[in-house]
């Protein structure tokens, strides 16, 4: 087993010089690795692939159209096409003439499409010729002034981005014809998922771009015999920046797939002889509740790296399918610190080296719930959580040269930018970004992810992770699937416990009472239980409760099963239109 200081010490050789070479940005690097690696595929799909060579003239003729559409540094252009090699070949291209590209999710619709749209202000929109329906639900004309070109043949004769394209020359750009961006420079608008809000768009810098990319590939120790598993959505960070990015400056293979699929993955990786797999949230658990396949002790999967994968499920998991290693990891696109779990320590988000924390200053905080701000003393700055304490993540704000990573780069938004930054945490005048997460440290320095701020709940006084509540829940024999999250009660402080479940035919309600009595205290036990076909994922594979939390107990709002938990036997009864009108007069407690 390879030790982890090797993995660390490989991602700091990859990112040492970065900052000494300002003009060296993505767009660059993937232009030398069309020298050094020409005819090897670099990134490839079920419609196509494009070796780096043709990955890099592509992008050539992307950005030349650019300029000929009059693109210049400042402008932004939206992205709107699922997972194929030209996604990335269009944004490497416009980036490198200066332009910043905002990558729209493609499972937006209506007005959150409209919403994202609107705060990236394009001057250009491409869309893929299968998603003109997704843009034509946003309504019409979010400004006159917007250009809009398809990927593809569509059906509302705009001009063909597909065709055009082929009139440039695919050879690189000489300075004098469009100079080189800085690192400094906007690349990217990534949208966050939205879970808390509409989403927002975070601003990524080509630095950032640069060293997530070299960083990862120093990580995961990427060779040209690499090839990557991606069926994560190029429009975030994670399956179109890190895992894409990482694996090309590695000089290895990007296996790109639209979405995933348990039932073809096994298969799928065995036939792409793939070597890495990057996951996300629940991916590892829908792996594991999945029926035996032959394939799946066939693959030569050397690592898989990602975030979210659950404690419970982690052993399991890596026995089952045979999995070397796994490196679990914390960050976020706006965030201006990671944490990296190279020893395989099960449960946990990660640590920072005792060598690097000066480098990455990292604090957790008391936190108060009720107000949903970290907690000040009487002196007005925030207390240090001790070993053990559940407090908020907090990241020390730098903009020092060779310090990018510590920098905050915001969203396109400044209202939204302004309320992640904390000032005066522990002295006057310092500036700290707020994570919005919950976590706790050990005695060690492995963290360990409790909340997500919003997620946790308060509920007759005490704090409720729906992290821990979600984790009982599963463990309960027929539950497929859970959502927890919190809702108001007329006349009750706090917010009462609900869970949306995906259910086995024949599931007993009662059991699940059980079972919740002897794994949670009564507090933490939901309050509400909703039975429901599935639960929805955001695009990046993330539990969507928006929509659930809004809905809560309002039978007149949906026709699924809906219980509530009586307050004197405890029995899950019917929440009948009776029920909800005395729970929205305050008149039943419980």
């Amino acid at each position: 087993m390879e030790s982890p200081l090797k993995a660390w010490i490989r991602a700091l050789e990859r990112t040492a010089s970065i900052e000494r070479e300002p003009l060296r940005t993505f767009p660059v690097v993937i232009e030398s690795l069309a020298g050094l690696r020409g005819g090897a595929v670099a990134l490839s799909s079920a419609g196509g692939a494009l070796t780096y060579a043709e990955l890099s003239a592509s992008a050539d003729r992307f950005a030349r159209w650019g300029i000929s559409c009059g693109l210049a540094r400042g402008d932004v252009v939206c992205l709107l096409m699922p997972n194929r090699p030209e996604y990335l070949a269009i944004w490497i291209g416009l980036t490198r003439i200066g332009v910043t590209v905002a990558l729209l999710n493609t499972n937006l619709r209506g007005s959150a499409l409209a919403h994202c749209i609107a705060i990236a202000a394009p001057r250009i929109i491409i869309i893929d010729a299968n998603l003109e329906d997704a843009l034509d639900s946003a309504g019409s004309p979010l400004h006159t002034k917007i250009e809009f070109w398809t990927y593809g043949r569509g059906s509302h004769n705009r001009p063909r981005l597909d065709e055009a394209q082929l009139e440039f020359r695919a050879e690189p750009l000489a300075p004098d014809e469009r100079p080189y961006p800085t690192l400094r420079d906007p690349a990217l608008y990534i949208y966050t998922s939205g879970t808390t809000g509409l989403p927002k768009a975070a601003s990524v810098s080509h630095a950032r771009i640069m060293h997530w990319t070299h960083w990862f590939a120093g990580m995961l120790g990427v060779t040209p015999d690499d090839r990557m598993y991606n069926c994560l959505p190029l429009y975030h960070s994670v399956g179109g920046v890190v895992a894409a990015g990482a694996t090309l400056v590695g000089g290895g293979a990007v296996v790109l797939r639209e979405r995933f699929s348990a039932r073809e993955f096994w298969s799928d990786v065995v036939v792409e002889k793939c070597t890495l797999f990057q996951y996300i949230g629940e991916l590892c658990r829908y792996l594991l509740a999945s029926p035996v396949q032959p394939s799946e002790s066939q693959h030569t999967l050397r690592l898989c790296c990602g975030n979210g994968l659950r404690a419970e499920v982690w052993q399991p998991f890596q026995e089952r399918f045979g999995i070397p290693k796994i490196l679990e990891y914390y960050a976020a696109t706006e965030g201006n610190f990671s944490l990296y779990n190279c020893e395989g320590k099960i449960g946990s988000i990660g640590k920072i080296p005792s060598f690097l924390v000066h480098r990455l200053p990292v604090a957790l905080v008391k936190f108060d719930a009720s107000s949903e701000v970290p907690a000040r003393d009487e002196t007005g700055h925030c207390v240090r959580c001790a070993p053990g304490e559940i407090g908020e993540a907090l990241g020390q704000i730098s903009d020092r040269e060779g310090h990018s990573l510590s920098r905050f780069e915001g969203y396109a938004d400044k209202a939204a930018t302004d309320r992640k930054i904390l000032r005066d945490v522990f002295e006057t005048g310092d500036c700290w970004y707020r994570t919005g997460d919950l976590m706790s440290r050990d005695d060690e320095g492995f963290y360990y992810f409790s909340d997500r701020i919003g997620d946790t709940y308060r509920w007759k006084g005490e704090n409720v992770s729906t992290t821990e509540v979600t984790a009982a829940v599963l463990a309960c024999d027929g539950v497929l699937d859970a959502a927890v999250y919190g809702v108001e009660v007329p006349g009750s402080d706090g917010r009462a416990g609900m869970v949306a479940l995906a259910t086995e035919n024949g599931f007993d309600l009662q059991l699940l009472k059980m079972h919740l009595e002897k794994r949670l205290p009564e507090y933490a036990r939901p309050a509400f239980v909703r039975l429901v076909p599935r639960i929805d994922l955001t695009g990046t594979m993330k539990l969507n409760k928006q929509l659930l939390a809004r809905q809560a107990f309002d039978v007149n709002q949906y026709s699924d099963p809906l219980y509530y938990a009586e307050r004197e036997s405890k029995l899950f009864l019917p929440v009948t239109p009776d029920v909800f009108a005395q729970l929205q007069a305050g008149t039943k407690r419980l």
